[in-house]
């Protein structure tokens, strides 16, 4: 069925602006990304806003110091923003300006599979109590099938590793070794909620670079979770 591209912007808890496109179905993955990269740009306000690359491969707003991180699966991409920073260098991580964000499809079943290839024996473990709380239910979710919730929890683990990952702009990091989950956020049903649980988790670097402590916060839309991994010291905009 063809369905228009639908575009969103959240201000989150977590005091980082999320932009969303969805929609598109009839689209192929190619062309979709390119369409939603496009409704991106026209949404951008005064003017046209348009997606650089660092030689790291980190993106970048054209012409506009402000930390930005982009994640995408076939039919839906999330763009999350940190205010303007014209006194940060964006090409290399600081407090400042650390941020990743990442999305996956919440019924994501590949991610059980490599789970114990990304993550520590404790990791694990926070995923498993993560899931087991899932199945209680709580207050953003109804109790879930045992199975379900071990995906939605390991969908979870995964787009923080990869969230961290992108936050650290050091290629080369090892998500089991370097990249490290000390408690897990819960999954919230909206990105404004009020008072959600963060997670915490450190990146480790190999250079001998002091480890850095980060934020967790994620939500679920349009059947994805999205979760945004952030130095509690970087700049906000006003929390929801």
């Amino acid at each position: 069925m063809e369905t228009e591209f639908i575009f969103w912007r959240h201000a989150t808890s977590a005091g980082i602006q999320v932009e969303e496109i969805c929609g598109g179905e009839d689209k192929s993955a190619a062309l979709w990304k390119v369409m939603a990269l496009q409704v991106f740009g026209e949404n951008g306000g005064d003017r046209y806003r348009e997606i650089e690359h660092a030689e790291s491969g980190a993106p970048l707003l054209a012409d506009v110091r402000q930390r930005i991180s982009v994640s995408h699966t076939r039919h839906f991409m999330v763009i999350a923003m940190l205010p303007r920073t014209p006194e940060a260098d964006l090409l290399e991580f600081a407090p400042r300006t650390a941020m990743g964000i990442d999305c996956e499809p919440a019924d994501r079943a590949q991610t059980l599979r490599v789970a114990d290839r990304v993550m520590t024996p404790e990791e694990l473990s926070l995923t498993a109590g993560y899931a087991v709380s899932l199945c209680q239910g709580d207050a953003h979710h109804a109790p879930m099938p045992e199975e379900e919730a071990r995906v939605m929890a390991n969908v979870l683990a995964w787009t923080i590793k990869e969230a961290l990952y992108k936050a650290a702009l050091t290629p080369g990091l090892d998500f089991r070794t370097h990249l490290q989950i000390c408690a897990m956020p819960e999954i919230c049903g909206n990105p404004m909620v009020r008072s959600p649980r963060y997670g915490t988790a450190r990146i480790h670097f190999p250079d001998g670079r002091p480890s850095a402590d980060m934020e967790l916060f994620s939500y679920l839309s349009e059947g994805h979770v999205v979760t945004l991994a952030y130095s509690p010291k970087c700049a906000k905009f006003s929390r929801g």
